[in-house]
């Protein structure tokens, strides 16, 4: 059974280029998180927004570059012309797939839920709504393994 805040379907998504293409065709959600942290900031040039889609229903095509940003997920990005793709734990197996949602054309409706680092959010960048928010100390709080704002 899919819970609340994912729905069943197909998405298709390709990279600038279009030589990755992504097929979300099962269990993903329907809705955006946002990430301020530094290390993210480097990542986008910007904001990280990413919806999560089980391991299972997503299919890659093409070839993908990996890098291991930290001791425990890895970026991925097309290695052609640099669109990001997604992100991941590297040690979880079967893991979530946390996906670039501006690669998916039906994913432009999805609402945003979810603003993490809020107080590392740059000025240019207020986001709006009635979404839950958690500043650096309160995300890293309730999860200790995450260093978001490393060099």
């Amino acid at each position: 059974m899919i819970d609340a805040d994912r729905r069943a379907g197909r998405l298709e998504g390709r990279c600038l280029c279009g030589s990755v293409t992504i097929q979300v065709d099962g269990a993903h959600d329907a809705a955006v998180a946002a990430c301020h942290c530094l290390m993210c900031q480097r990542w986008t040039g910007m904001l990280f927004g990413c919806f999560t889609a089980r391991a299972e229903a997503v299919a890659v095509k093409g070839s993908v570059a990996r890098h291991a940003a930290s001791d425990f997920a890895e970026r991925a990005f097309c290695p052609v012309c640099g669109s990001h793709l997604w992100m991941r734990d590297i040690d979880e197996p079967g893991r979530d797939y946390d996906l670039m949602p501006g690669i998916f054309a039906g994913a432009a409706g999805f609402p945003l839920t979810s603003e993490i680092y809020t107080d590392s959010a740059p000025a240019y960048l207020p986001l709006s709504g009635t979404h839950r928010r958690a500043t650096r100390a309160e995300y890293e709080s309730k999860h200790p393994f995450v260093e978001g704002d490393r060099p």
